[in-house]
């Protein structure tokens, strides 16, 4: 069975209830990571996840609170104790290499891999097969480069994450009929920022896309203090999960 973990289901703004944002997704096999924010490295190790796991690292765009942590895996990678040997693929949208390379001369030989393959890759329009996944990609209503991901697993199940983007048609269409639909939830109804969902928002595409399931994650501190299930089950009639870090799903 292939199973969801959410590593972290918060922000940038400093939380002890919600790390980061990060999830991991372990499939038959295959082991992705989901973006990598301040802190996932460390809180991976909370569910037995380490840098040596993970085969595949898709980001979403690369805000500090998605990628802060690409460069402590790299230099984690380089443990002389226990370094990494197997290849590791990351992939992000357009500008991601230009973005990975301009970490490059910064870090220099401190993240470069000498024991193992890196591959640096940016999304297009053709479908990615990695192992037994499917993976499609599209942009997203945030940053110049963000992007949102369909995956596919060959057992005939179907993820779909957007990333934090506003309310816009190609989330629906990666998100038709999934069985786990994941969207960033930023703010409640009252507080709507532009480029990010709110509750209905979320349940809008979530009903749209037919999607199955509907995980919320990405909540800044306003989204704790009023009720954002009720105010995205007025929207979406399906089953809702609020994330919390280390929360599991099965697939």
């Amino acid at each position: 069975m292939s199973e969801l973990i959410v590593i972290g289901s918060g922000t940038g703004v400093p939380s002890l209830r919600r790390s980061s944002p990060a999830l991991f997704l372990i499939s038959r096999g295959s082991k992705v990571l989901i973006d990598s924010g301040p802190g996932a490295l460390r809180k991976m190790l909370e569910v037995g996840l380490t840098y040596q796991d993970m085969d595949l690292i898709l980001y979403t765009h690369i805000h500090p609170d998605h990628v802060a942590d690409l460069v402590p895996i790299l230099f984690a990678s380089k443990y002389s104790t226990l370094p990494r040997i197997k290849e590791l693929i990351c992939i992000g949208g357009k500008g991601f290499k230009k973005f990975f390379n301009q970490m490059r001369k910064v870090y220099g030989p401190w993240i470069e891999p000498s024991t193992y393959s890196l591959h640096v890759k940016e999304i297009s329009k053709r479908p990615i097969f990695f192992r037994d996944l499917k993976i499609d990609a599209k942009p997203m209503s945030h940053l110049k480069g963000s992007v949102g991901f369909r995956i596919e697993m060959k057992n005939g199940k179907a993820i779909a994450f957007s990333g934090d983007t506003d309310y816009c048609q190609n989330i629906i269409d990666l998100a038709l009929k999934v069985d786990l639909l994941i969207l960033e939830c930023s703010f409640p109804d009252n507080k709507k920022v532009e480029g990010h969902l709110t509750p209905s928002l979320a349940g809008r595409i979530a009903t749209e896309s037919q999607s199955k399931k509907l995980l919320l994650t990405h909540f800044y501190p306003p989204c704790d203090q009023v009720d954002i299930l009720r105010q995205c089950q007025k929207v979406f009639k399906g089953e809702i999960v609020l994330a919390e870090d280390l929360l599991r799903i099965p697939i």
